[in-house]
């Protein structure tokens, strides 16, 4: 809030990134724009969206967004942050590069593209391409870049069975006894 007003906004959901499919899609990731993949158990932190109001753009409330993602991460234990990156530029140049190229132009700067130089910015590196991401995108032609931060605090949850016991139980056999 600046002011009392919403300036933005930044939503996410927790997965079970085990269970994600490598090459998923917007609708499968929220299960149908439901968001029921929530689960309080998952181990990664699903960027869903980021948006600031325009008349409070330039004011680094993204960066600020994502830095609490990024804490909130830290506090949830979990091994880190992804989500399907548009690539809205894509479309000027879908005739002549490939997404693959194109990420990597856009990395190099030589072309600027708002969203993607803005998430690899703020310590996100690109994974892989999804296809087909989000229906109807046509600035990104359909493509995404699955984009990801690891918490290098992340502690692996020990999940052995570990109770103290109390009680001991002997059971005690004596075999061929012998008199004296």
């Amino acid at each position: 809030k600046v002011d009392g007003k919403i300036a933005g906004c930044a939503l996410c959901i927790i997965v079970d990134w085990d269970k994600t499919l490598d090459n998923h899609t917007y609708k499968d990731i929220t299960k149908d724009y439901t968001f029921d993949s929530h689960t309080s158990k998952g181990d990664m932190l699903y960027g869903i969206d980021v948006f600031i109001k325009p008349e409070f753009r330039g004011l680094r409330l993204g960066r600020r967004l994502y830095d609490y993602r990024k804490e909130l991460c830290e506090t949830l234990n979990l091994k880190g942050i992804a989500f399907g990156g548009r690539i809205p530029g894509y479309h000027k140049y879908a005739d002549k590069l490939s997404p693959k190229e194109y990420i990597g132009k856009v990395r190099l700067k030589e072309i600027m593209d708002p969203v993607l130089n803005f998430q690899i910015s703020n310590d996100f590196h690109p994974v892989r391409i999804l296809k087909n991401y989000l229906e109807g995108d046509s600035a990104s032609n359909e493509f995404a870049v699955l984009m990801e931060w690891d918490n290098i605090y992340y502690e692996k949850p020990n999940n052995d069975v570990s109770v103290t016991k109390t009680v001991v139980r002997l059971g005690l056999i004596q075999w061929q006894m012998r008199p004296y």
